[in-house]
């Protein structure tokens, strides 16, 4: 059995910063699970082109507001607390903060080693 607090996270090698993000990776490719799983800081007002070409990623949100826009669709969805979205086609999207910080809840597949940021493209290399 696992058992992880995130406040045991922040500022560890686990607590992740890019531009407009910060992933707390409670869950990562190491712990053996399949899958990795995060929290996820979207500050109000960023915007994040990325695409998960290499991973299936579902997000749940818990509080905040955002939304999410499908790049191959063109397509605005809302993101509320109580929004799940999964990005099962491997979906090419821009991720906006809106009125106040985003806290999401993301799951990975396959995991994430920890330490990885976004390419040029919007997305994370597989792990070794």
């Amino acid at each position: 059995m696992k058992i992880v607090r995130v406040q045991d996270i922040i500022g560890t090698e686990r607590e992740v910063e890019g531009p407009g993000w910060t992933s707390r990776r409670l869950l990562l490719k190491k712990d053996g699970m399949g899958f990795s799983f995060h929290e996820t800081i979207i500050p109000a007002g960023a915007e994040l082109n990325l695409w998960y070409k290499n991973h299936l990623e579902a997000v749940y949100c818990v509080a905040g507001n955002g939304s999410i826009t499908d790049l191959a669709t063109g397509e605005t969805h809302e993101i509320t607390d109580g929004t799940l979205y999964a990005l099962d086609k491997h979906d090419r999207h821009v991720l906006r903060g809106g009125s106040e910080d985003m806290r999401l809840i993301c799951s990975f597949n396959p995991p994430v080693t920890g330490r990885e940021t976004h390419d040029e493209d919007g997305s994370y290399n597989l792990a070794e």
